[in-house]
């Protein structure tokens, strides 16, 4: 196993960590999903860490700067680890996220923003997603339909 000083930098380009957010609504019924942009999918909404290896933090950072929300807390513990191959495009060629993934709360306001990053936003039922879309959303509902949506 290689170790890297650097694994928060996007510019490790044979792999880099990246944080995303299970973003879940007040009742833990509901997350809240991105429409990607780039990558044309319904997916958790994440990113880079930019040399920040506090990858908790990176995933609320995300949350927030991708949804407008303004009243979430992050878990402390890791919810979904996920590796996944990011394709060329442009002058970065294709490279691996290694994607920490976390549990973050919305404790207030659902009412959502949708930012540049996004084609769309929607709350979505954790329970339609057990069998649909991305397998590592369908990964990361069956893990939070067994928390007992808590």
């Amino acid at each position: 196993m290689l170790r890297h000083s650097d694994a928060a930098q996007r510019e490790l380009l044979h792999g880099h960590l990246t944080g995303s957010a299970w973003l879940v609504s007040r009742d833990g019924r509901r997350v809240l999903l991105t429409h990607h942009r780039k990558l044309q999918r319904w997916l958790q909404l994440g990113g880079h860490a930019d040399g920040d290896p506090d990858i908790a933090a990176v995933a609320l950072r995300e949350a927030e700067e991708e949804s407008g929300l303004t009243d979430l807390t992050v878990e402390a513990e890791i919810f979904d680890l996920d590796r996944h191959w990011i394709p060329e495009r442009g002058e970065v060629p294709g490279h691996w996220h290694y994607d920490l993934r976390y549990v973050v709360r919305c404790r207030g306001s659902e009412e959502f923003a949708v930012s540049e990053e996004s084609l769309a936003l929607a709350w979505r039922e954790v329970a339609e997603l057990l069998g649909e879309g991305d397998e590592s959303v369908g990964r990361m509902a069956r893990k939070w339909v067994g928390r007992g949506f808590s």
